[in-house]
């Protein structure tokens, strides 16, 4: 995951020798009952979560059977796997391979409050982010408690993680929150449409289409979130006890 590299570190124009734990990136083939899908970036764990969460949160599928690992291919089935010749794929904000397809719209009940918001934000967090600083993170919770997190070279794989993590793991996703670190465009949006996880908090920005492909998922989008402050961009009838001044 890490490896340890010999730098030079200057502080106020001073210069002295540095010890920097670098975080690894790896190269992994990802392949749908055998058909090759696409070649994936990414930090060398949760690789049998990966592969489960991208091919539901892509739309590829709609249940996994079996995820298998063969050195740095990642071997996934499932019997309702798509047309991979007929799937419209697009190259995604961080230069991997999305697929467009029109996720569901999602119906939940799930309420938050303010707190949980703070709360969910303080836990996006790992320790080999807390080492690297190279390294995105995401965190799942269900009614205030830390469910699983993930840590990926890739914003988009840290979701893909913990997709997976559910679905391997039987775990229903549409009252759930995701917290995350990166982003939020269209793509990384659709990944939670396509898994129904109805609220996304996220510490960056998104984009025109990432609120708009939230606002037509029917999800709850969070950005912003730093400290005791953050902004709702879409679906604010999730968040309870909000007073406008």
């Amino acid at each position: 995951m890490i490896h340890i590299h010999h730098s030079i570190q200057v502080i106020a124009g001073e210069a002295r020798d540095s010890d920097d734990s670098i975080v690894i990136e790896d190269r992994f083939e990802l392949l749908l009952n055998d058909r090759p899908v696409t070649a994936m970036v990414a930090s060398r764990d949760q690789l049998r979560e990966l592969g489960a969460g991208y091919v539901i949160s892509e739309g590829l599928v709609r249940c996994v059977d079996k995820v298998t690992l063969d050195g740095d291919c990642i071997l996934v089935y499932s019997d309702t796997g798509c047309d991979l010749n007929g799937a419209r794929r697009e190259t995604g904000s961080s230069g991997g391979t999305s697929f467009l397809s029109t996720p569901p719209v999602i119906v939940s009940d799930v309420r938050i409050t303010p707190h949980d918001v703070i709360a969910i934000t303080g836990e996006i967090g790992t320790e080999l982010w807390r080492m690297t600083g190279g390294v995105h993170c995401s965190v799942l919770f269900c009614d205030g408690r830390l469910l699983a997190k993930s840590s990926d070279v890739g914003r988009h794989n840290t979701v893909d993680k913990l997709v997976g993590y559910a679905v391997l793991n039987g775990i229903d996703l549409s009252r759930r929150v995701i917290g995350c670190t990166g982003r939020q465009p269209a793509g990384m949006v659709r990944k939670s449409a396509h898994a129904v996880i109805p609220v996304i908090i996220s510490r960056a920005a998104s984009t025109d289409k990432g609120i708009a492909a939230a606002r037509d998922a029917g999800i709850t989008l969070i950005g912003f979130s730093r400290g005791n402050r953050f902004t709702i961009y879409t679906h604010p009838e999730r968040v309870a006890g909000i007073l406008r001044s």
